[in-house]
């Protein structure tokens, strides 16, 4: 798989690009260490440089975090951010067959992973701390991917698409809220108003 080729088409072309992927015979090994290990670091390391190299200004005072403070919450964020594809994986799995879907654990798995990729991508916004809301945004296009691909992937009805999605979208707001909490007790330091980990947490 191109990892380039294949954030074009899901962001581009998802419509063509969703039958492709519920064809492809994959892991969850291969589609964390080829897709989402990879594209994960993106916010996390915008962040990083956003806040502790660059900084970011509030009511014309300037703030930077200390690198070490930076570091471990860009750490913990990256791995939290990849726990909670797979839990949401988990989640969409268990919901299939209230929706007329099917059950299958790695085309839930594939759904979340290549759904979030816009939330992602958007997390280079974090590079600069004021832009970070427009980070969010782009990464509510992930909430329509995934409304496009969950018919497809989970075989629900068409017509159940869009509470199938309504209700994966509250079950991923949840989620956020527990890794903003996470963040909070193991990397205690000062943040700014807006939250650092807005495309992160709008990863689905």
């Amino acid at each position: 798989m191109n990892l380039v080729q294949r954030v074009q088409d899901i962001l581009l072309r998802p419509k063509r690009t969703w039958p492709e992927i519920a064809a492809e015979s994959t892991d969850t090994a291969t589609l964390y260490r080829d897709y989402l290990l990879i594209l994960a670091v993106i916010p996390a390391v915008a962040d990083f440089i956003g806040l502790s190299i660059i900084g970011a200004g509030v009511f014309g005072v300037r703030f930077r975090m200390p690198i070490v403070s930076g570091l471990m919450q860009a750490i913990v964020s990256y791995v939290l951010s990849l726990v909670m594809v797979y839990v949401l994986a988990l989640i969409v799995n268990a919901l299939a067959p209230s929706f007329g879907g099917r059950r299958s654990p790695i085309q839930a798995l594939k759904l979340v992973a290549y759904a979030s990729t816009a939330g992602f991508v958007g997390g280079i916004f974090g590079l600069l701390p004021a832009l970070a809301v427009l980070g969010a945004l782009v990464g509510l296009y992930s909430v329509f991917l995934f409304y496009i691909g969950v018919p497809v992937l989970m075989e629900c009805p068409a017509e159940k698409a869009l509470v199938y999605t309504v209700v994966f979208a509250l079950c991923a707001i949840v989620a956020s809220v527990v890794v903003g909490a996470l963040l909070s007790v193991f990397t205690p330091a000062p943040r700014l108003p807006v939250g650092a980990w807005l495309p992160i947490l709008t990863v689905a």
